[in-house]
């Protein structure tokens, strides 16, 4: 039985944005959680390159280091808090953190989409655990749910809006009608997009989120490098205009499916329907859809990032390992791969599509593009022909078709765009029903 007198010591790793929201919570609501968990809870030892951002966080310059081998030499921390970022050297702490018969709790998606089953393999051989809510979603409670609350549940689906910022450019984009340069700078200039915008914006910040999730949803293991991704940045105000004349909304997904042996893991634009739940998540807000075979359809919605709702999950992880240090009782539980699912190449995903085209304006053109996707075994559902330009002697076409492969929507695509009367593919966006 643990001594009630001794403390639970925490390490902290970076007090940054998240991180000083992180030391603060514990600071200010430390007596409350100490007298809640039947021990103190001690912020013993933080590790931050920068000394000077410790005093406007009311954190004593004593308790923060730049070496990582002071950090960790005392081998006196039962909790590592890591928040640094980035796959390196965050990483390395980690594992270090573990090997020591450390629990850590991360926000890190980076490194658990990449690096999380290696990870705790190590944790359950030590004897720990490392948590992870803050890793997707920010402050929504969903890796909790996946591990404990939805056991009972065959999941067959998770459909999610993970990126903050891309959510509100799109969101930009649709009321405002600007386009994604307007729209982008304008979430820069709020404080929603980095400088360096690229993650975001090309889907691979999502693309790490989605790794994590369908691999505990599925309980198999989808890796990065599996997941088709597809950014927002060559959406045009257009397509906005053109979705909504057709009842529906244009939002970046992260898409997991699961059939029998296979999942499809995906991160691109979507149209869907207007009525659809995640069709009304808009500005930062981020949302994940599960679907079960006993829950049906369930929705998480909440702030994805940010430096309170991250510190809510980071510090509710901390509260959660600390029950297991104090002698609370019972076992984590664990994630384990259950299932070795192929995960499907894009080209053997179904879908239906929206293809917006600029031809040359005169008779015939409709029917030569039919006859390359009828050769395609794609058939068209709709066709409306939007602007023309006078001048130029060209036309706007709209097309949507009812479902088809992606690999022979893909070769049709290219023979299209080689007629002579195509002038360009503008937008080619997937349906999701």
């Amino acid at each position: 039985m643990r001594n009630p007198d001794r403390p639970v010591r925490v390490g902290l790793m970076g007090i940054g944005v998240v991180g000083g929201g992180v030391a603060r919570v514990l600071l200010q609501k430390g007596e409350l959680f100490s007298q809640a968990l039947g021990c103190p809870l001690v912020l013993a030892r933080i590790l931050d390159q920068d000394l000077s951002k410790a005093a406007p966080l009311g954190i004593d310059p004593a308790l923060v280091t730049p070496d990582a081998d002071k950090f960790f030499a005392a081998r006196d921390l039962d909790i590592v808090i890591e928040l640094l970022g980035g796959e390196t050297p965050a990483f390395d702490f980690m594992r270090r953190a573990l090997t020591n018969g450390c629990y850590v709790v991360t926000a890190n998606k980076e490194v658990m989409a990449k690096h999380g089953p290696e990870l705790l393999a190590l944790a359950q051989r030590k004897g720990v655990d490392i948590l992870y809510e803050a890793s997707v979603g920010g402050g929504i409670p969903i890796i909790a749910p996946l591990k404990r609350d939805l056991l009972a549940n065959d999941i067959t689906a998770v459909s999610a809006i993970i990126n903050g910022t891309t959510n509100y450019i799109l969101t930009s984009m649709s009321r405002e009608g600007q386009d994604f340069a307007q729209a982008l700078k304008q979430a820069q200039s709020l404080g929603y997009a980095e400088a360096d915008p690229t993650n975001d914006v090309e889907g691979i910040d999502a693309a790490y989120k989605l790794s994590i999730l369908s691999s505990l949803a599925f309980r198999t293991r989808v890796t990065p490098d599996q997941i088709y991704r597809e950014g927002i940045t060559r959406l045009s105000p257009k397509d906005f205009r053109y979705a909504r004349e057709m009842g529906y909304a244009i939002k970046l997904l992260a898409i997991g499916r699961r059939d029998d042996s296979t999942v499809q893991a995906r991160v691109h634009p979507v149209l869907i329907a207007e009525n659809e739940p995640l069709a009304k998540i808009d500005g930062v807000l981020n949302a994940v859809q599960v679907e079960g075979d006993l829950l049906g359809r369930a929705m998480f919605v909440g702030p994805g990032a940010g430096r309170l709702p991250t510190a809510s999950a980071v510090v509710a992880d901390v509260l959660n390992a600390a029950h297991y240090v104090a002698g609370g009782g019972g076992q984590p539980l664990r994630w384990s791969v259950q299932r070795k699912l192929r995960v499907r190449p894009m080209a053997e995903v179904s879908a239906r599509y929206y293809i917006r085209l600029t031809v040359t304006d005169r008779p015939g053109v409709l029917a030569q593009i039919a006859n390359i996707l009828g050769k395609h075994l794609i058939s068209i559902a709709t066709v409306i022909q939007k602007e023309a330009d006078e001048v130029e002697q060209t036309a706007e076409l709209v097309i949507t078709t009812h479902a088809a492969q992606e690999k022979a929507v893909q070769a049709a695509l290219k023979k299209v765009v080689a007629l002579e009367t195509v002038r360009e593919i503008g937008s080619f966006i997937r349906i999701e029903e």
